[in-house]
């Protein structure tokens, strides 16, 4: 029998619907960034990406916080986060605001573990930082070519009525599920209610703030910032670990098969069966093989 988890699933959860611990002030116009913490061990920060919140995480913890602290930021915009109209809504201070989170939280040896385009923030945040120990990525942006799927979701936001239309589809569950809106960011279509939809898509179609907020945070995404992954990859010389689910339409195994090579210690572990949200679809599979790098 698998050892008893001290931490379970429904604390897990319910970790994300009370307060956060602490907020980090990013510095004037910035925004402050919600910070949890939960578990033993050596530190680990986990970075979420678009238009989830750290909440993404939540399954994961109860088969890490026996082995590690897992330090769960909210993003300015996203989640518990604080911002208002003034807060710059954007990659690059997410970028940023990863960078203070670590020395606010005086984290001098930590590994990363970024989800989508929070390992794309994750990567260029903590490329060369004297505190990271070792990476951890999810499902994330790929280097080199983009896959067509990837490149005509970013083209979306350019469409006129892009931000009413996705928060109005964000509160239709028979509609999201079609592969022309979310349904194929989960092999499972129906895990994007219940939990998910409670987190991540009834804020964006219930409240204005939350959906100007993501929307915002999509409209500044920079597909330069991906085009610099490749170079980046080369520069993080601690051992990365790539989980990735092999029915992740958005960004192929294939494409993750490839820029394993980019890092000059990595290796990649592919979860079977699971799609984009590999770790809300598998989480115990993707924490056994986060485990070995994270600690």
């Amino acid at each position: 029998m698998p050892p008893k988890m001290t931490l379970s699933a429904e604390a897990a959860s319910d970790l994300f619907r009370a307060a956060p611990h602490q907020m980090l002030d990013m510095g004037s116009g910035k925004g402050q960034v919600a910070h949890r913490v939960v578990g033993s061990g050596p530190d680990v920060l986990f970075v979420h990406g678009w238009p989830v919140s750290s909440a993404t995480f939540r399954k994961l913890l109860p088969h890490l916080a026996d082995h590690v602290t897992c330090h769960l930021i909210d993003l300015p915009g996203a989640g518990s986060s604080k911002y208002d109209t003034d807060t710059d809504l954007s990659i690059q201070n997410h970028i940023r605001s990863v960078k203070r989170s670590v020395e606010l939280l005086g984290l001098d040896s930590v590994s990363a573990v970024g989800f989508d385009s929070g390992g794309l923030i994750a990567r260029h945040a903590l490329v060369g930082h004297e505190a990271l120990r070792s990476m951890g990525l999810i499902d994330t942006e790929l280097s080199g070519r983009q896959p067509l799927r990837f490149r005509s979701f970013i083209a979306a936001r350019h469409l006129p009525g892009f931000r009413r239309a996705f928060g109005w589809l964000a509160g239709q569950p028979r509609l999201r599920r079609t592969k022309f809106v979310l349904g194929d960011a989960f092999a499972d279509r129906s895990l994007l209610d219940g939990e998910f939809d409670e987190f991540f898509l009834r804020p964006i179609h219930e409240s204005p703030e939350a959906l100007h907020a993501a929307a915002q945070i999509f409209k500044s995404f920079d597909m330069s910032d991906v085009t610099a992954l490749e170079e980046i990859h080369g520069r993080i010389e601690v051992p990365v670990r790539l989980v990735w689910g092999t029915e992740d339409k958005f960004l192929p195994i294939a494409g993750a098969r490839r820029m394993v090579h980019d890092f000059p210690d990595a290796d990649l572990v592919e979860i079977r069966g699971a799609g984009l949200f590999s770790h809300e679809e598998q989480p115990a599979a993707v924490a056994e093989a986060l485990l070995p790098v994270l600690t």
